[in-house]
C-alpha cells in the first residue's frame, strides 16, 4: 500500500481529529535488534542471547529495545504518510508521551495507526501532534504507543 500523500495545509487541517493512515507490516529481525544494541550500548540479555531467552524470558524468545521501536517512528511514518505540499524542512520536535505496552518479540512484524490530534501555528510553520499507535501482528495490545510531535517549517 503506497503512503498516503497530503498535498495541502488545508487537507492537512481537515484531518485534525482522524485517523489519517496505517502503515505497512515491518519485520523487527535479530539482525536489527543486534545493531540497535551495538549502537546503543544496551546488551541486555533478553535483546541478544537467544539460546537463554528461550529457557528464561517470559516470552521464549529475544526482544527488541523499546527504543528500538521507538526509534523507527520516522522509518515507519515516511512509508505511511507524506506532506506532499512546499515545505523547508522538517524536524522531529518531540514526543509528550511514551509507553511501551507490550513487548516485540524477534522476528514480529509491526506497523504504524496515525492519527492526527493537533496542528498548530509556530514561528515560520506548523507542528502536528500525531497519535501513533503501534501494532504487532497477532498481539492482542500494542507494542508502542506515543505522542510524536514534528514541525513543518514553510
Amino acid at each position: 500500500m503506497p503512503a498516503r500523500e497530503i498535498t495541502s495545509l488545508e487537507e492537512l487541517q481537515s484531518l485534525v481529529g482522524q485517523e489519517v493512515a496505517t502503515g505497512e507490516w515491518f519485520e523487527v529481525t535479530q539482525d536489527r535488534i543486534n545493531l540497535f544494541a551495538e549502537a546503543t550500548g544496551d546488551h541486555q540479555w533478553i535483546h541478544l542471547d537467544t539460546e537463554r531467552a528461550k529457557t528464561e524470558s517470559p516470552y521464549g524468545t529475544t526482544i527488541a529495545h523499546g527504543f528500538l521501536t521507538l526509534s523507527l517512528l520516522s522509518h515507519l511514518i515516511a512509508q505511511t504518510a507524506q506532506i506532499k505540499f512546499p515545505v523547508k524542512m522538517g524536524i522531529n520536535y518531540g514526543l509528550n508521551k511514551v509507553r511501551f505496552i507490550s513487548a516485540v518479540p524477534a522476528g514480529a512484524r509491526i506497523r504504524p495507526r496515525l492519527t492526527l490530534q493537533n496542528l498548530e501555528e509556530v514561528p515560520g510553520g506548523r507542528q502536528l501532534t500525531w497519535a501513533v499507535t503501534i501494532e504487532r501482528e497477532g498481539g492482542d495490545k500494542p507494542a508502542c504507543v506515543a505522542e510524536w510531535l514534528v514541525r513543518y517549517y514553510v
